[in-house]
């Protein structure tokens, strides 16, 4: 009966996936599943919701709830991170202060500066999180869901050096879109996948022994195609390879892209048609509004009463939870580690030589076999160059953001903040000095690493 602990269960889209996921699982359906949140109506709502869930398919499995951290976590086996510190009222500083400054992210939960103050925000928690975990469940694996995802892994390895693992479903969701794309059934998809997160790049992409990279080359020709995914497909055209995350997210992590509101509205935008894009399939293609802006920030907004609604229709027995596990690696790799059955994954892990030319230590994003032995990664000796030279751009931010995690140096942010390519491509040093001073003063009460 393994315990499987959640930080941050009040993210319910989360909890939900992740929990039905794992009830849907025949090997985990007595767990103890422990809920710890900061706000209790949250909390509360979650518990409700697993337990319907728990209810509808009349299993053993057992739901517990508490604003203890550490409670939560004595004795788990697994601990699964799903809170964003901070919440949405700092999320919004992330956005508004930038545009300032002229800094247009659309997402900025991962590079920026808004994905520089979200690391350092989330730092602090994940540190006594493990410091707790060393206590109350030395043995467990820690999976992280949050974002920045490769800062915080990278975080965790350098200043507590647990075992953990970060996913995200962007590797699983872009397999599947190309997949669509060429008509080839998933089920017969072959792919090596790897880099880092946000920015791995498929290196091979097969049916059997048969390379399906000229299908694709072909495919993103139709102009519905391209309207889904403009930004992934221009950056296929000119490195070579398709990259993991969608169009917003990436058009962030370069600095071609987003150089004024003007150059976003005039030149970016238009090229998202949202009447070609597969809204019910693959949320990555839903970039038409999130392409501006703080778009993302917007959806979570709006979403918030929608999202309760469909919660409590649940709760209600009105709505039948998911009836097919979901695509996220959570459940498959307890299930594994449980049975013994192995399985494969893409992990954020600490890079012991697995990606030769991108910096030791660093978190990278590669193919792991799972089973009663844990996380085995695999070695990824032909990473294309540019790729590399890619990625180390984005690594340079994430490297000073650790750094600054770590030792509370605001020169360091600052650092983190000047090397970020979109930061870079639209200000200038004293700009840049004077946004980070700006973030830092309006964020100083979830940063505890920079009081004096």
């Amino acid at each position: 009966m393994p315990k499987i602990a959640f930080i941050g269960a009040g993210s319910i889209v989360f909890t939900r996936n992740l929990c039905s996921d794992i009830l849907l699982t025949p090997a985990l359906q007595d767990s103890v599943i422990s809920l710890m949140d900061i706000d209790p109506e949250r909390l509360a709502l979650a518990q409700k919701l697993v337990q319907a869930i728990i209810d509808y398919r009349g299993l053993k499995a057992r739901v517990e709830a508490t604003i203890d951290r550490k409670r939560a976590a004595s004795g788990a086996d697994y601990v699964i991170t799903t809170f964003q510190q901070g919440g949405l009222d700092a999320y919004k500083l992330d956005i508004e202060i930038p545009q300032k400054y002229g800094v247009e992210q659309c997402v900025g939960d991962t590079l920026g500066p808004g994905g520089v103050f979200r690391g350092l925000r989330t730092a602090p928690i994940l540190l006594g999180l493990c410091q707790e975990l060393d206590e109350v469940a030395p043995d467990a694996l820690l999976i992280n869901y949050v974002n920045p995802m490769a800062t915080n892994c990278w975080f965790v390895d350098r200043a507590t050096g647990r075992p953990h693992v970060g996913y995200c479903h962007s590797v699983q969701g872009t397999s599947e879109m190309l997949a669509r794309w060429i008509n080839v059934p998933y089920n017969e998809v072959v792919f090596r996948c790897a880099g880092i997160n946000h920015q791995a790049f498929f290196l091979e992409f097969r049916q059997g022994k048969k390379d399906l990279y000229p299908l694709l080359w072909q495919a993103i020709q139709d102009e519905k195609i391209e309207a889904q995914e403009p930004v992934r497909i221009e950056l296929m055209k000119y490195f070579g390879y398709f990259v993991t995350e969608s169009s917003g997210h990436a058009s962030e992590y370069v600095p071609y892209l987003r150089k004024s509101p003007k150059m976003i509205e005039e030149e970016l935008v238009p090229r998202f048609k949202p009447e070609h894009n597969d809204w019910d399939t693959y949320e990555g293609s839903h970039w038409f509004d999130f392409g501006r802006t703080g778009g993302y920030l917007r959806h979570c907004l709006q979403r918030i009463d929608e999202s309760r609604a469909e919660y409590q229709a649940m709760i209600a027995g009105k709505t039948p939870p998911p009836a097919e596990r979901g695509h996220e690696y959570g459940s498959y790799t307890i299930e594994a580690m449980e049975t013994h059955q192995p399985t494969r994954v893409n992990g954020n892990v600490p890079n012991r030589g697995l990606i030769p030319n991108l910096p030791e230590g660093c978190c990278v994003e590669v193919p792991c076999l799972v089973d009663g032995n844990g996380l085995q990664p695999t070695k990824i000796e032909d990473y294309p160059a540019q790729l590399a030279a890619l990625n180390r751009t984005n690594i340079n931010v994430q490297e000073l953001i650790v750094e600054a995690a770590i030792t509370g140096n605001t020169d360091a942010v600052r650092h983190a903040v000047m090397l970020d390519p979109l930061t870079a491509a639209v200000c200038t040093l004293p700009q840049i000095h004077a946004m980070v001073d700006e973030l830092l003063a309006a964020q100083v009460q979830w940063l505890p690493q920079f009081k004096k």
